[in-house]
């Protein structure tokens, strides 16, 4: 990739003003703990080290001084094995610009490490902003930073999430979530998006896609886009419904009642309501009503078509239907979604 053809005039034009000087040094520390996540820690940390390296090489100064710290300093083996070299914990009056708090397995023992947390809640009154990767949540919700807030983790973990911490609104589907000045995000790679949209929010879009594309990944699936599709969540019944679901997203538009799907799955009406529910938790309608719903946020995000035109692709057979169940399934109408999510 050319970073030099970047344009100049976008380099220094982020989309909103910033809080810092926007030709600021930004201070980026990034805590480890013990059995840490690595894609929690590295992730992150390669986003702003690719966004310093597209700047200089546009002739620009480096946005961000990165700084991986631990309550042990030196190495912090992480959860597989590797062994992390950090930085001790700075005093806590010294300035940061962004605090990010990786997850991981060790997450409950740094949780109740009185002194670790004791430094995490006043780190964070004096960082301009704070967020955490996956379950690091649990280590922000300890201090009491998530108290009152809207917060993200990985969806394997929002149950206990809100359990241990019933003052902390866990919101279950997003990738990422921002409430002010605190950023949370779902499971591992999303803290990936969730440190692109920090360094669009500093720089702009063009180094944000910019970062994105050196990765090769996509510039941000936006925060209010789900954790894992449809498809994904009904894996479960991969064994028995496997085929049937692929054959499903392959024939939105046409009839999939019931005597249509016990047919094609070689069964009883009776015999596969049963069974299906069983397996999957919805009823067979259910199910297709997420799966044309997913088939429609694709075609919502990838293409031009009108949203009539989409509903029946997908097999709504009017906009109105498939308006009702985006804002029973995703609370938002086609076109909001298009509107808020299309790069």
């Amino acid at each position: 990739m050319d970073s030099g053809r970047l344009p100049r005039h976008a380099l220094a034009m982020p989309p909103k003003p910033a809080r810092s000087p926007p030709n600021a040094t930004r201070t980026v520390e990034v805590l480890a703990y013990p059995a840490v996540q690595l894609l929690d820690v590295t992730g992150p940390l390669q986003v702003f080290a690719s966004a310093n390296d597209l700047m200089a090489k546009a002739g620009e100064a480096r946005p961000y001084a990165i700084r991986l710290v631990a309550p042990s300093g030196l190495n912090v083996y992480a959860s597989a094995g590797i062994a992390l070299v950090a930085d001790p914990l700075p005093p806590v009056e010294t300035s940061v610009d962004t605090l990010i708090v990786a997850g991981g397995e060790g997450v409950d023992t740094a949780s109740v490490d009185a002194e670790l947390v004791d430094w995490l809640r006043e780190r964070t009154r004096r960082a301009r902003r704070t967020a955490s990767i996956c379950t690091g949540a649990f280590l922000l919700a300890a201090c009491g930073v998530l108290d009152g807030r809207r917060a993200a983790t990985h969806w394997l973990h929002c149950a206990e999430l809100a359990r241990r911490y019933p003052a902390v609104h866990v919101e279950s589907d997003p990738i990422f979530v921002r409430d002010d000045s605190v950023w949370t995000s779902a499971g591992v790679t999303a803290g990936i998006d969730l440190a692109l949209a920090l360094v669009e929010e500093d720089l702009g879009r063009t180094i944000a896609l910019a970062v994105a594309r050196y990765l090769v990944v996509f510039l941000k699936r936006p925060g209010g886009q789900a954790q894992f599709s449809e498809a994904l969540s009904l894996q479960a019944a991969e064994d028995q419904f496997g085929a049937l679901h692929d054959w499903i997203s392959k024939h939105l538009a046409e009839d999939l009642s019931l005597p249509v799907l016990a047919s094609q799955a070689g069964m009883s009406e009776r015999s596969f309501s049963r069974h299906y529910a069983q397996s999957t938790g919805l009823t067979p309608a259910r199910a297709v009503e997420r799966l044309r719903v997913e088939g429609a946020r694709r075609l919502l995000l990838d293409t031009r078509l009108p949203v009539k035109r989409i509903s029946q692709r997908c097999g709504f057979g009017s906009e109105e239907t498939m308006r009702r169940s985006f804002l029973r399934l995703l609370n938002a109408t086609p076109h909001d979604y298009r509107a808020r999510f299309r790069s």
